[in-house]
C-alpha cells in the first residue's frame, strides 16, 4: 500500500504545482491588463475632434458648391459637378476641338518651367 500512496501523494504534489502555475499566469496576465491600458480619449479631445470633423466637411460641401480659384496664376476654376458637367456637355459636341482644348488646358496645368540655367564658373 505504501507504493500506492506514494503515486497519490505525487499525483497531489503534480496538482497542486499545476494549479499554482495557472494561478501565476492568471495574476500576471491580471497585472499585464492593469499596467497596460490605453487611458480613454478625455472629453475636450473629443470635442475639439468632433469639431475638427465638422468644419473640414464644412469646407468641403463649400468647394463642392461654389466657384472658387484653384489656381488663379494658370487660370485654373473650381466648379460645381453639375455646372462641369453642362460645360463638357457642351464642349464635346464638337470632339476633335474638344479633344484639342483638353489637351492644351492639361499642358498649360502641368507645366514646369524649366529649371534656370547654372551660372558658369569662373574658371571657364
Amino acid at each position: 500500500m505504501n507504493g500506492s500512496n506514494s503515486k497519490c501523494g505525487e499525483k497531489a504534489v503534480f496538482g497542486i504545482a499545476v494549479m499554482g502555475a495557472f494561478l501565476i499566469v492568471f495574476f500576471l496576465v491580471l497585472a499585464m491588463r492593469h499596467f497596460s491600458q490605453v487611458p480613454p480619449l478625455n472629453a475636450t479631445r473629443a470635442a475639439e475632434r468632433a469639431r475638427a470633423l465638422a468644419e473640414m466637411r464644412a469646407a468641403d460641401a463649400e468647394a463642392l458648391a461654389n466657384v472658387g480659384w484653384v489656381d488663379q496664376a494658370k487660370g485654373i476654376v473650381r466648379l460645381p459637378i453639375a455646372d462641369a458637367m453642362k460645360l463638357v456637355e457642351q464642349n464635346w459636341k464638337n470632339p476633335p476641338a474638344a479633344r484639342s482644348n483638353l489637351i492644351e488646358r492639361e499642358e498649360k496645368a502641368s507645366y514646369v518651367p524649366p529649371p534656370p540655367k547654372p551660372k558658369p564658373s569662373e574658371f571657364e
